[in-house]
């Protein structure tokens, strides 16, 4: 296991401009931390093959490694020749992942709004997200990348609809960045949806929530889930979601890769992710 940290969770210093990619990944250094997962929220990297060489470049002369790289995308388009412009896209932000030196990059495949998630809609469109997924991920072997889909984003979050991808796309290098607190978006037991997909893995996102049932409204920086449930991100640790089951289980199944902290609540991002650095480290020794 080889623990460290998403820079999305810095995002808040990024964007106030408090630090930029390279303080971060510094910082990441200096708190302990093995590796930095790269998503450029707060900075691009599209176009830009010298932040691109100095982000590499950082993280050598500071000793860690870039785990992963994760973006957007979306294949539920409009028309085909949208279609073949997201592809054409994301082959791109191959070559952006390949420059890092990566060999684990995470995409997604489709957004939809709460009222069009049903299961019906999501085999309707499950041949294209397939179709999609396959020509990255051979695009990606070409570099001896592998590619991945998060459980994210409502209509590909939960465990069964990720397993269903993966088994339609059948590529030795297209798995699943598992974040175990994101299946509660969806509402959908976090042990158990780790268990169930941690085999797939090729990165692990330790994210935690507070949670607190539709019929007491939080108020401000709280969000829903599929079913009306309250979310706010928190320090892991910190939150609802019983993280020493969580990570004995990811212990127990003899995961051995990268193990990114994903902080997004509202405390200050650096704190928090200190403090969720440390809680996981502390956690895995016990557990």
């Amino acid at each position: 296991m080889k623990l460290g940290l998403s820079s999305y969770s810095l995002y808040s210093a990024l964007k106030s401009g408090e630090i930029d990619i390279l303080e971060a990944i510094e910082w990441v250094a200096e708190q302990g931390g093995e590796h930095i997962e790269i998503v450029p929220m707060g900075f691009s990297l599209d176009d830009n093959p010298d932040l691109t060489d100095a982000i590499r470049q950082k993280a050598e002369n500071v000793g860690i490694e870039i785990s992963n790289y994760a973006i957007g995308a979306d294949f539920i388009t409009s028309d085909e020749e949208q279609f073949e412009q997201e592809v054409e896209r994301v082959f791109k932000q191959v070559d952006i992942a390949n420059r890092l030196g990566v060999k684990l990059m995470r995409h997604d495949v489709a957004w939809r709004p709460i009222g069009e998630t049903s299961i019906q809609q999501f085999e309707k469109d499950l041949p294209i997200l397939t179709d999609a997924c396959k020509r990255i991920a051979d695009y990606a072997a070409t570099y001896g990348i592998t590619t991945s889909v998060e459980n994210h984003g409502y209509f590909i979050q939960a465990s069964d609809r990720v397993q269903a991808l993966l088994h339609h796309v059948n590529k030795a290098n297209f798995k699943t960045t598992l974040d175990t607190g994101n299946f509660l978006c969806v509402d959908e037991n976090p042990i158990k949806a780790v268990k169930k997909n941690i085999s797939d893995a090729s990165m692990v996102h330790i994210k935690d929530f507070y949670y607190r049932p539709t019929k007491y409204n939080p108020g401000e920086g709280w969000f829903q889930t599929a079913t009306g449930n309250y979310l706010r991100g928190s320090i892991v640790g910190h939150g609802d979601i019983d993280m020493y089951e969580v990570i004995k289980v990811i212990k127990q199944s003899n995961y051995d890769g990268y193990i990114s902290i994903e902080f997004e609540g509202m405390e200050n991002c650096k704190q928090a992710s200190k403090i969720s650095l440390d809680n996981v480290r502390r956690i895995w020794e016990q557990v």
